[in-house]
């Protein structure tokens, strides 16, 4: 009898106050509780699928949910199991609490609740209890206060965002997710049940816990659909025979280090929607955690994939792994500043054709140089004498790309990567040679919106994460047509060994110390980086970017599409000949300065040194030439002291003391000169 008192009197007091004209003040007066349910932010991909999710308080998932985007099956079936006057009654329904104490008292134990599903989410609302008589009151309360303040419409959301699931599930999209691995709006009747059920008593009848419970209480509810007419004798053997799933899926978890900087970027927000798309990350990133494996437990790798024509980011995957382990994949390597090795020559190739410095098919030497004291060496310490400037970028040689960056100048090339949009980090501050070679600190991200410039013919356009409106062009980098001689050089590397033969144009590079290895490439429509090596920046023992990161570009374009999108044809403007065709000042490279600097053989004032203090002797000064041909005439000041003399060395007489130039002139006319102080 005990067990049937609270409902007799919850009843009794319905009814004695239903016609109590206090009831108004009563419900009026009723505190009502925070009716904002507090939801899981979530990431988005381009198309809408769930990318990750973040739990709210507590650990709980539970996520937004429209109720249009919820199976009507499930509704139905829940109002006829839970509440068929839900539509009808104002938040308690006297009939159903005359039944429930009428059962109660007659088999002298409970044998269905009176509670409505507003009373439902009145407890779920303020987490009441079920049983104690006070609780019952102020569900009851509650509900009738619910019903004036919400819509039915409302009401029924607020019950599937809190409808309890078992353990840390909350709400019917995160329990569809986590048992079926699929969003609410596409149920079968049997999982439409099994989500009616839980409900009722989620621990004991959570799948997870236990098949068996889950089984008979979803069986219960397709018994009452089929006597309702919401399912037929068919459906429900269908129904009884799918297999009530034994255990919980993962919530979606990928891309979490844009997740993660996306939350940081728009705080508060709950719903964020990235340009990536699901698929195509999920593959990646099974790529990602593929091509470490086996290679230590420091290695890392990071991918960036995008359309270079809209600079949409289609996948990034920032580490092989979201851990705090040896290889820090918590870290994202995508926007981690390091050394590009090599990776930035073609933009250098560029700009000297634009700037009129060569053509693809211009000669230049490679061979020991000295760029005012910098000796740069090529990687296997080798020269290949006189080659082409499609060679030299191919092979990827140091010597010709320095010749060609001194010929710039250092500071054009840091104004290119601003034009590019690409964020950098100069050691030391001043700009000098070795930049060409990788001296200088980039990201990922940023050579990836540099390749996609050089892929839309020249003009740079950042790359975007975030879905939004137009897109704004960018500055102008490299002209249309160094943009496609670029392409059209790097589109004609060989593939590495077992890769598809392709016109893939691409690039790779190793930074110094074998800390970074690069490969980064594109065709018409996409362009993709690769970056491995380790976070903390230590040497990766015999890694190449061509060995190590070129085959995982070339396996990420496998995975991005079946073959690659043709590589445009050349613009009108650009000059497809032979060297042998080409205007005589591009068939072989020759600096800007090449006009000014002295011949090779050309006259030097040996001694004394410009700039130096010398004493004058009884005899005069010494003075000696190196280079030039015999006979040499010398001048101080303008005036010849020394005429037609065959030695290199001689002591000039008549020359006063203080400031002096000196000048010497040799058969052919060519001459040199030097200032000193004479004592």
């Amino acid at each position: 009898m005990r067990a049937r008192v609270p409902f007799v009197l919850a009843a009794g007091l319905w009814l004695a106050a239903f016609s109590n004209d206090k009831l108004d003040q009563w419900v009026a007066a009723t505190i009502l509780p925070p009716l904002q349910v507090e939801t899981s932010v979530e990431v988005l991909d381009r198309n809408g699928a769930l990318l990750r999710a973040y739990t709210v308080a507590n650990g709980r998932w539970r996520l937004a949910v429209d109720p249009a985007a919820v199976d009507p099956d499930f509704a139905a079936a829940l109002l006829a199991y839970e509440d068929k006057r839900f539509f009808n009654h104002h938040g308690v329904d006297p009939q159903a609490l005359l039944r429930a104490a009428l059962q109660a008292a007659w088999n002298g134990h409970v044998i269905s609740g009176g509670s409505t599903l507003t009373m439902q989410v009145a407890r779920l609302l303020e987490g009441s209890g079920t049983g104690q008589m006070a609780g019952k009151l102020r569900q009851m309360r509650l509900a009738l206060a619910l019903e004036r303040r919400l819509s039915k419409q409302e009401i029924l959301s607020l019950y599937l965002h809190l409808a309890p699931y078992g353990g840390n599930l909350e709400g019917i999209r995160a329990a569809t997710l986590s048992y079926f691995g699929k969003e609410p709006l596409r149920l079968t009747p049997a999982e439409a049940a099994l989500l009616v059920a839980i409900p009722q008593s989620p621990e004991a009848r959570r799948p997870d816990r236990s098949v068996e419970r889950a089984t008979e209480a979803r069986d219960r509810v397709l018994a009452r659909a089929l006597r309702d007419g919401l399912i037929d004798a068919e459906q429900l053997r269908a129904a009884r025979s799918e297999v009530v799933p034994g255990k919980r899926r993962p919530f979606p978890a990928l891309a979490p280090h844009m997740s993660d900087r996306i939350m940081a970027e728009e705080a508060g927000q709950k719903r964020h929607q990235l340009t990536l798309e699901k698929t195509l990350q999920s593959k990646l990133e099974r790529l990602a955690s593929e091509v470490v494996a086996g290679h230590g437990d420091r290695l890392q790798v990071a991918i960036v994939v995008a359309d270079h024509g809209s600079g949409e980011m289609l996948a990034s995957v920032g580490s092989a792994a979201f851990k705090a382990d040896a290889r820090a994949g918590f870290v994202d390597m995508t926007r981690a500043i390091r050394s590009p090795g090599s990776t930035l020559k073609p933009l250098i190739y560029g700009m000297a054709f634009d700037e009129g410095l060569g053509h693809p098919e211009t000669l230049i030497e490679d061979k020991p140089s000295d760029f005012n004291g910098y000796r740069p060496q090529n990687f296997d310490k080798h020269f290949r004498g006189t080659i082409r400037l499609r060679e030299a970028l191919q092979q990827s040689l140091n010597i010709p790309v320095v010749a060609l960056t001194d010929a710039l100048g250092p500071a054009k090339l840091l104004a290119a990567l601003d034009k590019a949009g690409v964020r950098y980090d100069l050691p030391g501050g001043q700009p000098g040679l070795a930049i060409a070679l990788g001296g200088i600190g980039v990201s990922l991200e940023g050579m990836v919106q540099l390749y996609a410039s050089i892929a839309r013919r020249g003009v740079s356009l950042p790359l975007s994460h975030q879905m939004q409106g137009e897109h704004v062009e960018g500055q102008r980098v490299l002209s249309a047509t160094a943009a496609w001689q670029v392409g059209d050089i790097l589109a004609g590397l060989a593939p590495p060994p077992g890769a598809p033969e392709n016109r893939l144009a691409y690039k790779t590079g190793t930074s110094y110390g074998h800390r970074d290895a690069w490969a980064i490439g594109f065709d018409g429509q996409h362009v993709i980086g690769v970056w491995m090596g380790r976070p903390d920046g230590t040497p990766v023992p015999g890694a190449f970017g061509a060995d190590l990161a070129a085959p995982v570009l070339f396996q990420a374009f496998a995975r991005l599409k079946p073959a690659l999108d043709q590589q445009p044809a050349a613009p009108p403007a650009t000059l497809l000949v032979s060297n042998a065709q080409l205007p005589q000042p591009l068939q072989h490279f020759r600096s800007r300065n090449a006009a000014f600097a002295p011949e090779k053989d050309a006259p030097a004032v040996a001694f004394p040194p410009d700039g130096a203090e010398v004493e004058l002797l009884p005899e005069g000064l010494l003075v000696r030439v190196s280079g030039g041909k015999a006979p040499y005439t010398w001048l101080a000041n303008g005036v010849p002291v020394a005429v037609s003399l065959g030695a290199r060395e001689t002591m000039l007489n008549a020359l006063g003391r203080g400031f002096i130039t000196l000048s010497v002139i040799d058969a052919e006319g060519r001459s040199a000169r030097t200032k000193v102080r004479v004592r």
